[in-house]
């Protein structure tokens, strides 16, 4: 057909629809044919074409007629059918990339009037049903191809996008796509009495499928674009989506007769995998972006009847991230193919799992994913099934079931900030500790390390959960998965998380301080954690891991070995010795040294060398800590922040070159950037330093030294007035006192 005969066509319409109100016999056949002939002409592509049409009353004639079709009579009449089919076809030729098309054809309404076009048929459909709701080919190719035109319409434009997300499309369109074609529908098919060909209805279904899909990522917007997706869903898509994923839990149906061969399931196959991605990923996004669909999906594990319609949609994700698996007729497609659909699948399954730790983390979730209203299921269901599944599968090696241990650890660990939560999954019934004690293995995958230390260390912030923890041998267990050996240096965040464990079961229990700290030499967790922090260029680590060793000392020097038992007497006493030692005042002078901006480690380092020095061998090795030339360290910045320390890590400053000279640079600043105590505990190092006997009167010249460079700093200090420098004066005096 030449362009004049197109216009002529697109005249002839308008005609046809100017007789409308006449109703004339056989008036939707003329428009039908008049449609077909005018939409086969658009298929070729001829942009003046599109353009000439475009210009022309086409645009408001196609939207009348189509009103005028849908709007005589509910259910559509059958004789209006073939034409909706045929005008919907122009439409969607007459926008295929063309813009201004796109656009007059929204100013005349015809995206609106497909949407309502689309509403009429979710009001006859049944949702989240696994078999495919029956409807005729006239009616599936409406759908199909009022879908295909949205499609059309929508990509890369705007303004078109923006009136769908009003419209509610994509709801519209998830509504229609599930009913008409739920994944695995077709493995349910069963032959019957319609005269309809099944093997054309399938194609039409999986078309459609498919390209409802694509209408819904483009409303969403472009995943290479910029900007935020649209938000086109809320949690009323939820029981939708979610139902779709019942099509990969085991057991699957045979495949029917009809598609019986690889070649004739192909594209239903390779649909149902495309739709299965995204909407693993959709889910993703949804818990990520939308509180409301965080907070939906935990309601509704304790009301799904209110929430969800009956359906269960977070218990269902969790049956899912179980039971999900390939299904059987994969092993039937070509090695790379199956290959590259196990490797979606997984991935899509972390998706999952992913969506699932958020909602756990949403903080308005805590108190409704944790419940004690059950005895017999402490925690509520979400809680006692994410420990069943580590009980369950705790033995890797066995399950392989590293997913598993992912979702539940990092599921807990975010419900877990709460003392009262952490207390019940540490103690008994619950008592959760050596089973994650089980999970540290040297070959355990990195990943699950890394929900597994992280859970650790909400439990272990806990004091009450410390020795429990500690009996369940988590520093040892630590210690031996290599967590801080060179070949974990690539996960720093691990790491970090890791010294963090350490550190707070050491913070006031000195059995776990034991088992950090003996038996002293290579190989103890203490060794490991200096060794860690000796080779890496990270602030996070370096300062973190020194700060175990601060713990570890209070810890020991606050345990009067007057009120133990002979036993841990004993363990004090070889665990003092080994802390005493020429590597870890090193380490300690080297945390002063670093934390210019960091006055909380600085007094952390402060606090414990005056500790150690107080031990028969310590006073000379922190004084000569603090007069040894500091070893020249490379810090980057670090993505993991200081625990508590008010300040965030950044490019390295030049530091001071012995650590006395930082402590010379804290008595100087009398700001409010060092608090006081700072500042007095500093003074009490000096003095505790230069008492006599402390320090070995072999080093009586380089004692002699450090109080030479401090004297007259102590002496102005303590004559400093005022109650802002009452504390520090007095520190001032007692340590002038002491070197008297």
């Amino acid at each position: 057909m030449s362009g004049s005969a197109a216009l002529e066509s697109a005249s002839k319409l308008g005609d046809l629809l100017a007789q409308l109100p006449l109703n004339q016999p056989n008036q939707w056949s003329k428009i039908e044919l008049t449609a077909q002939s005018l939409a086969n002409d658009l298929r070729s592509k001829n942009v003046e074409q599109q353009t000439a049409l475009g210009q022309t009353l086409l645009p408001q004639t196609l939207t009348s007629l189509l009103k005028g079709a849908i709007s005589d009579a509910k259910p559509i009449a059958s004789a209006c059918k073939p034409a909706i089919f045929e005008l919907l076809r122009v439409a969607a030729n007459l926008c295929m990339d063309h813009d201004d098309n796109r656009g007059v054809l929204l100013d005349a309404g015809f995206p609106q009037t497909v949407v309502g076009l689309l509403e009429s048929y979710v009001e006859l459909v049944t949702p989240a049903q696994r078999e495919a709701f029956p409807i005729s080919i006239p009616d599936l190719r409406i759908v199909k191809t009022a879908i295909g035109f949205l499609l059309n319409a929508s990509v890369g434009y705007d303004a078109v996008k923006d009136r769908l997300v009003a419209l509610e499309a994509a709801m519209t369109i998830l509504r229609l796509s599930t009913a008409i074609y739920p994944l695995g529908s077709w493995l349910l098919y069963k032959p019957a009495s319609e005269q309809d060909d099944p093997v054309e209805s399938w194609s039409i279904r999986c078309t459609m499928a498919s390209w409802s899909w694509r209408a819904i990522e483009e409303i969403r917007g472009d995943e290479d674009s910029q900007q935020q997706p649209r938000v086109v869903f809320g949690p009323d898509a939820l029981p939708l989506l979610v139902s779709q994923l019942r099509a990969f839990i085991p057991p699957y149906p045979e495949p029917p007769p009809i598609f019986s061969t690889p070649t004739s399931r192909r594209p239903l196959v390779q649909t149902d995998f495309d739709i299965y991605e995204q909407i693993c990923g959709l889910f993703e996004s949804l818990c990520l972006d939308v509180e409301d669909v965080r907070l939906s999906l935990a309601r509704g594990l304790a009301f799904p009847e209110g929430e969800h319609g009956g359906v269960a949609c977070l218990s269902e994700l969790l049956t899912f991230v179980e039971k999900g698996d390939y299904p059987p007729y994969w092993s039937f497609e070509n090695p790379g193919e199956r290959s590259a659909k196990e490797k979606g699948f997984d991935l899509g399954k972390g998706a999952i799992v992913k969506a699932i730790v958020e909602v756990a983390g949403e903080e308005r979730n805590t108190d409704t994913l944790w419940d004690d209203s059950e005895v017999d299921r402490p925690g509520g269901e979400f809680v006692s099934r994410m420990v069943e599944w580590i009980r369950k599968h705790k033995s890797l090696k066995e399950t392989n079931r590293d997913d598993l241990i992912i979702c539940a650890t990092l599921s807990l660990g975010n419900i877990c900030r709460r003392d009262a939560h952490s207390a019940a999954i540490v103690k008994p019934p619950i008592s959760l500790g050596p089973d994650l004690a089980a999970l540290l293995e040297p070959d355990t995958d990195i990943k699950v390390k890394h929900g597994v230390i992280g859970l650790l260390k909400h439990l272990a912030q806990s004091p009450a959960n410390r020795a429990a923890l500690g009996e369940a041998g988590i520093i040892q267990r630590l210690a031996s998965s290599q967590v801080w050996g060179e070949k974990a240096d690539m996960v720093e965040i691990v790491q970090v998380a890791a010294i963090g464990v350490a550190k707070h079961m050491c913070n006031g229990d000195v059995d776990n301080t034991f088992a950090f700290v003996l038996p002293p030499g290579k190989g103890s967790p203490l060794q490991q954690i200096l060794e860690l922090v000796h080779r890496s260029d990270s602030i996070a680590v370096k300062s973190e891991g020194t700060r175990v060793l601060v713990n570890a000392v209070k810890s020991l020097w606050s345990t009067d070995p007057k009120t133990v038992d002979e036993e841990r007497a004993r363990k004090r006493d070889a665990a003092t010795k080994a802390v005493v030692t020429e590597s870890c005042v090193s380490a300690l002078a080297r945390l002063i040294g670093r934390s210019k901006r960091y006055p909380t480690l600085i007094n952390e380092g402060v606090v414990a060398l005056s500790l150690v020095s107080t031990h028969p061998n310590g006073g000379t090795l922190v004084l000569d800590s603090l007069l040894n030339p500091l070893p020249t360290e490379t810090i980057r910045s670090s993505s993991q922040p200081l625990s508590a320390v008010s300040a965030t890590d950044a490019s390295p400053v030049t530091g001071p070159r012995r650590a006395l000279d930082m402590l010379i640079s804290v008595l100087r600043d009398n700001n409010s950037n060092v608090p006081a105590e700072v500042r007095a505990n500093v003074c009490a190092l000096l003095g505790q330093l230069g008492r006599k006997g402390v320090v070995a009167e072999s080093r009586a010249v380089d004692l002699q030294r450090m109080k030479d460079s401090t004297r007259e700093l102590l002496e102005g200090l303590s004559r400093a007035e005022g109650p802002s420098h009452a504390k520090v004066a007095a520190a001032a005096k007692r340590a002038l006192e002491a070197w008297a």
